[in-house]
């Protein structure tokens, strides 16, 4: 891997333009494609095999419009000054009624003067709306139009709420602001670590090539599998922070060369051989990690996992070929328009003499330094054990949204229960004429029985009469803990001959968690598994394989305890934007507990272990390197850490800047994500890198890089460190770890 790195970078830099105009044109041609042929996309968060999918399959079998996958919107009606019903106020929402049935796709709109239409003060009302032949996708702008129709109750000075039927695989996040601020940040972190615009400049281009390549990839594999609305934020997330990182880790080491008086050509040849491999190894745990994510049994999941890979894969691309062909036309300007006050990172030693100032100081006291470590880790993870998992409801939504409101209203006029409504749907072991068929009546009589059910509808038969329908209102709101159990009740009836069950929003969320709960013990295993097997290929050394892997499961403690601690405690919810219910007293404000849905910490284990490995890799990638030189541990540790403090702080830094600006989005899933990736980020840079990690390796001495014969002898010779590439033969010869220590 040495050599073909080498040989490649170094075809790159005397190639420049080539490389550069190629990299434009296919990023430019990938992106432009992809906008001039939107592809569509399909969030579909259905789990095959589970019952809320049976059920959801079953509603599209005869039970007419609105059930076969047209879909229902609700409109919520309020009279602030008086009862819907009078006069003036009852003609107005029979106009919107009017105006809605001639709207496309509608098949039925269904009264609020009806039973169960309208709240017991006559001041709170429901509209629904059945859909057929409409694009589910786009329900979203759909019960916009439909809103805008009732237009006429508005007239009358009625507040009209679209209620949000959608789940949270429907919702779109928008790119744009945070995006421009973590690259703002981004750019302003790496003028401090180099001291000039034109290095800083470098990373930065290398990572929009790579995420513009990237999306565009992802934009056209739309037209031939179903893409998530999510994949593209997803992509230019990781893209844009990885993208980053590996330039900056091969920008650095080329300016430390250069310092040294390497030639331009020679230096980028030794970097891409070197740092090229580590950014290989690092890139490819992160796909490792996503990948995995195919393990857990929600296609939604897996597919934004794999996806997100793609843009990894890009960012590996641009940083071996066009990295190095920028840094070979730029040649020794890559030192220009140096800013004035900043030394910035010159490309020597001195550089990092900080941080091997503080390599020096935990060598001398590792046992302390372990301890002291394991001390802190252990209380930012303490919090983790509170970690609340559960459905996420609108009641968590940005106050005065119309989600919010409208959640809010149903509430209130009808019960924290009317905004997830269990669709109960059961097989009859056979044909029944109509829906009063004793068997049905023992059916709604035994969901009535179940505890924490308030309210069922009228059944409803489908037309070869051998299934039945009916909506089950619970007790409590969709994020209470209790519906999930509610869900469990009714699927636990038993008639003879009669299979229940249960769909709807939260029994679709009870199922992905139970999901998640089964397969996360596969999807960690085998991302720990494979990743530490990847480092034992990159660097022949079990013991480091192993303890990396187990860092980086420490450094996810640390998130999910900062998680808990900010959302489950409610400590600092209110810090990241999320807004308590209406009358609140002080106390509920300060510790506003949010639940977390039960996927996030499964994906955020992928990419957080991901993202961690690159630190890894890079850290004992230069290790190894001094190690190599002289034999001398302690000093290899010392010079490691000072050789890729800095640039690791840096990455560091960049990474958190972009996660933080996310928690600005007003979506809670996206908060839980900003939160937790910025933490684990910023505890694996300092923590981790800074004390855990040089503390091990003093402690573990030659041990480190101890292989056993035998399986010395079957791995292959990646050469990862590249060492043969960068030293002369005689201190090849002289390196003291052989097989078998």
């Amino acid at each position: 891997m040495t050599r073909l790195l080498g040989r490649l970078g170094g075809w790159c830099a005397r190639h420049g333009w080539i490389v550069l105009i190629t990299w434009v044109i296919a990023a430019g041609a990938l992106m432009g494609s992809s906008l001039a042929f939107p592809s569509p996309t399909n969030s579909d968060a259905s789990i095959p095999g589970t019952d809320a999918q049976r059920a959801h399959d079953l509603m599209k079998e005869g039970f007419g419009p609105g059930y076969a996958g047209g879909g229902t919107v609700q409109l919520l009606l309020y009279s602030a000054d008086g009862p819907l019903i009078e006069d003036a106020r009852k003609r107005a929402v029979e106009r919107a009624m009017d105006e809605l049935r001639t709207m496309p796709h509608v098949t039925k709109v269904e009264t609020p003067f009806r039973a169960g239409g309208i709240s017991s003060n006559l001041q709170i009302g429901l509209i629904t709306i059945r859909l057929e032949g409409n694009d589910s996708d786009k329900i979203a702008q759909t019960t916009q139009d439909l809103s805008k129709a009732a237009d006429p109750a508005r007239e009358a000075g009625l507040e009209v709420v679209p209620a949000d039927s959608s789940t949270p695989a429907d919702k779109e996040i928008k790119t744009g602001p945070s995006e421009i601020i973590g690259i703002v940040c981004a750019l302003l972190v790496l003028v401090f670590a180099f001291g000039t615009l034109v290095a800083a400049t470098v990373p930065i281009f290398a990572a929009l090539i790579s995420v513009a390549s990237g999306l565009g990839v992802i934009g056209l594999l739309g037209w031939v599998v179903d893409m998530p609305k999510q994949a593209g934020i997803m992509a230019t997330m990781i893209g844009l922070g990885v993208g980053i990182d590996y330039a900056l880790f091969l920008l650095s080491r080329h300016r430390r060369l250069l310092a040294e008086g390497v030639p331009v050509a020679e230096s980028v040849r030794r970097t891409v051989a070197s740092s090229g491999g580590a950014v290989v190894f690092a890139g490819g745990t992160v796909i490792i990690a996503l990948s995995a994510l195919l393990l857990a049994g929600f296609p939604l999941l897996a597919t934004l996992g794999w996806v997100t890979g793609i843009s990894v894969v890009a960012a590996v691309l641009t940083s071996v070929t066009l990295v190095p062909a920028l840094l070979g036309l730029l040649g020794h300007r890559i030192n220009s328009l140096k800013v004035p006050l900043l030394r910035g990172a010159g490309g020597s030693h001195a550089a990092g003499s900080g941080w091997a100032g503080l390599g020096a100081w935990v060598a001398r006291r590792p046992w302390r330094t372990l301890i002291g470590s394991v001390v802190v880790l252990g209380a930012l993870a303490a919090p983790a054990l509170a970690l609340q998992l559960g459905p996420l409801d609108e009641g968590y939504g940005t106050r005065g949204s119309e989600s919010r409101r409208a959640y809010e209203l149903m509430a209130t006029g009808f019960g924290p229960g009317f905004n997830g409504p269990l669709i109960v749907v059961a097989e009859l072991p056979a044909k029944v004429p109509d829906a009063d068929a004793p068997i049905v009546d023992d059916l709604v009589r035994e969901v009535k029985a179940v505890d924490g059910v308030k309210y069922v509808a009228d059944p409803k038969l489908n037309t070869s009469g051998r299934s039945v329908l009916l909506q089950a209102i619970p007790e409590y709101a969709p994020s209470d803990e209790r519906s999930a159990q509610v869900v469990r009740d009714v699927r636990a009836i038993s008639l003879p001959g009669v299979e229940v069950h249960v769909g709807g929003k939260v029994a679709g969320l009870t199922d992905a968690g139970d999901r998640m709960n089964e397969r996360t013990p596969l999807v960690i295993g085998v991302v720990v598994l494979l990743s530490a097997l990847l480092l034992l290929l990159a660097f022949r050394a079990p013991i480091v394989a192993i303890k990396a892997a187990v860092m980086n499961l420490v450094s996810l403690g640390a998130a999910f305890g900062a998680l808990a601690m900010t959302f489950s405690i409610g400590l600092g919810s209110g810090l990241v934007g999320m807004d308590p219910p209406v009358n609140s007293s002080y106390v509920q404000t300060i510790f506003f507990s949010v639940p977390i849905e039960s996927y996030v910490p499964l994906m955020l284990f992928a990419v957080l272990f991901g993202l961690s490995m690159d630190y890894e890799v890079f850290l004992l990638t230069a290790v190894r390197q001094s190690y190599l030189r002289h034999g001398d541990n302690a000093r290899a540790v010392a010079e490691g850490l000072g050789s890729t403090g800095r640039v690791i702080t840096s990455a560091a830094l960049i990474m958190v800047a972009v996660f933080v600006a996310f928690i600005a989005y007003p979506d809670a899933m996206v908060k839980t994500f900003g939160v937790g990736l910025a933490v684990a980020i910023a505890v694996d840079a300092t923590i981790i890198r800074g004390f855990l990690v040089p503390a091990t390796m003093v402690l573990l001495g030659r041990l480190n890089w101890w292989c056993p014969r035998w399986l010395d002898r079957i791995l292959p010779n990646l050469s990862v460190e590249g060492h043969e590439e960068d030293e002369p033969p005689a201190v090849r010869r002289e390196e003291p770890v052989t097989a078998g220590v």
